[in-house]
């Protein structure tokens, strides 16, 4: 009979731990796995990978008491040792091996990557067939750490602003933006459809905490094969009611992107180094009309307008060219989105109703974040369905929510894998997708 009484005290010690011991000398265990390693004759440089990233440990012909050639790479070992400082190692020190006992060994010892390289030199593809592979090379596994960084200040700053998290689901009978763009399936006997976006739910829960946020995955049956899309990918989403315009939304995103380059500078400095990052000013993003932005970057680049209602991806990178050369941002917000363009629960303008009070926010070039102010009025709502043709089946619960009243609000989803691209300085989102899934993949 044993009792467990809470998270076990370790021997061996992580790399901040080793930073951490009191002078150098010391024998200390630490365990990883085998990066790399460089034989130099009489010495060799083993390089352990662990999750606070790279450790050299130093074996010595006559010293070490194992043969080197009974350490491999990809080998996971325990290694004893004396702790020395050494300022040309990772993090200033090493590790005089003395002994070592081997964990687990692979089956195949020939790595398909090389991936002890700075740089993995290879195709988008060979990189997601080895996926977990490509992910032990450090400059990949950096690209990830920024990632956490986002969603962690997501949630941290939101917990600040006196948002509650949510968990929606992801199967249901409506989608709240509909089109052809959806993955439908057989749900016992019943058409379901995956997702979109968390809309419908998190409006809902807005009548219950009034601020409301979700990280989750979002389902689009778009027949795209670009550099910029992917038919599954994580939303960051939130809600907020009592809100005096869509403004307020607009200015809430605006300290979550503040309150995310501090927190990137403070905690995840050694990532940025990696990736040679330059964080981005956000002290102030400007917010110009869609209309108004359109013409200027038309008339600022000679550029014929094609489209009165929405943005192509060429008009994107000129209005960022615009912001970054005349506003010195390389944010910008693109505000009142034509209502056709919008979906049914997007506020339309009192002042224009061809207008909606939404937002996307463009980055580099790319949008990465769509928002606004939504109907909070029942009857509107129904109005706008009517209008568009759109059947209530299938929104009932949703509709029921507004007869019962609901604040004025709004919100927005921001795309995690294209923040995280234009962030690390990547052109393709597969880049900033853990397990991509697109036209064409569905594995790993």
């Amino acid at each position: 009979m044993e009792f467990l009484t809470g998270v076990r005290q370790k021997e061996t010690l992580e790399i901040s731990e080793l930073l951490a011991v009191d002078g150098e000398g010391q024998t200390v265990k630490v365990n990883g796995a085998v990066h790399t390693i460089r034989n130099m004759g009489n010495v060799a440089f083993v390089v352990l990978r662990k999750r606070e990233g790279l450790l050299q440990c130093v074996y010595e012909e006559g010293v070490s008491k194992f043969a080197l050639k009974d350490v491999k790479e990809a080998d996971t070992i325990e290694i004893e040792g004396v702790l020395e400082q050494n300022e040309k190692a990772p993090n200033g020190i090493e590790i005089r091996m003395e002994s070592i006992r081997i964990l687990s060994e692979p089956a195949d010892e020939r790595m398909p990557l090389a991936i002890s390289k700075w740089k993995l030199n290879t195709s988008v593809d060979a990189k997601l067939n080895y996926r977990s592979i490509a992910l032990r090379n450090i400059r990949e596994r950096a690209k990830f750490k920024i990632q956490e960084g986002i969603t962690r200040a997501f949630r941290d700053f939101l917990y600040g602003q006196g948002f509650t998290e949510i968990h929606t689901p992801k199967l249901g009978a409506k989608s709240a933006e509909g089109g052809a763009n959806l993955f439908r399936l057989e749900y016992f006997h019943r058409p379901a459809i995956l997702q979109q976006s968390p809309q419908l739910y998190k409006q809902m829960m807005v009548g219950v905490y009034d601020r409301v946020f979700e990280t989750a995955p979002v389902f689009r049956a778009e027949k795209h094969n670009t550099k910029r899309h992917l038919n599954e990918y994580t939303s960051l989403d939130f809600e907020m009611g009592y809100i005096d315009g869509f403004e307020d939304v607009m200015a809430m995103e605006t300290g979550f992107l503040q309150y995310l380059m501090e927190l990137l500078k403070k905690d995840y400095a050694k990532e940025l180094k990696i990736l040679d990052i330059t964080l981005p000013d956000v002290s102030k993003i400007p917010a110009v009309r869609f209309d108004e932005i359109k013409q200027k970057v038309s008339e600022k680049y000679d550029r014929r307008i094609k489209n009165p209602f929405d943005l192509e991806p060429e008009e994107e990178q000129l209005i960022s060219q615009y912001a970054k050369e005349e506003w010195g941002s390389d944010f910008v917000f693109v505000t009142h989105y034509p209502s056709k363009k919008r979906p049914f629960y997007a506020m339309d303008d009192p002042e224009d109703s061809r207008y909606t009070l939404s937002f996307d926010l463009l980055y580099k070039g790319l949008e990465i974040t769509t928002g606004g102010q939504r109907i909070h009025d029942y009857q509107m709502l129904l109005d706008k369905l009517a209008a568009r043709g759109m059947e209530e089946e299938g929104l009932t619960h949703y509709l029921d929510t507004f007869k019962h009243g609901m604040p004025p609000h709004g919100g927005l989803g921001i795309g995690l894998e294209r923040l995280t691209m234009k962030l690390v300085g990547e052109d393709n989102v597969r880049e900033t997708t853990l397990f991509p899934r697109d036209l064409s993949r569905l594995e790993p």
